[in-house]
């Protein structure tokens, strides 16, 4: 051991983490594993009690803005802005400015209609935003 030392050279030590547990595996493997595993059981559990998305929630139960009822789905480009600026300059229940909170409640149903929203409907909502815009002053 003495001659180890005088000449310079230590024993070399793996740069692979020690495993702590049984598996032989390094520890965030392992924890992968389980995490992967309690997700999967987590995920077959909550689909069978709450069918409804966070979304939802959110949409019945959620103190923002009042907007108009059916707005998204009924009209133009030019209304939905119209509508969307009105109720967020009169509503004092924003944390935002006004552009940000009518943008956000827009994207907000955009996103949550997902899949389901037909192109045309898309695309009027598209350029409700384009008018938001404009409305508010911003650049398009």
């Amino acid at each position: 051991m003495a001659a180890r030392k005088a000449t310079g050279k230590t024993a070399s030590k793996s740069k692979r983490p020690v495993a702590g547990g049984k598996s032989g595996r390094p520890p965030r493997q392992r924890h992968a594993r389980a995490h992967a595993a309690h997700h999967a059981k987590s995920a077959s559990r909550s689909s069978a009690k709450h069918p409804q998305k966070w979304s939802h929630q959110v949409m019945e139960t959620s103190d923002a803005m009042d907007i108009e009822h059916d707005i998204f789905r009924t009209g133009s480009a030019e209304s939905i802005a119209e509508s969307l600026k009105r109720s967020s300059t009169r509503s004092r229940r924003r944390k935002g400015t006004p552009f940000q909170s009518a943008m956000s409640m827009l994207n907000f149903y955009i996103n949550r209609a997902g899949r389901n929203l037909p192109k045309a409907r898309r695309d009027t909502l598209q350029q409700a935003k384009r008018k938001l815009r404009e409305a508010f002053g911003r650049a398009p």
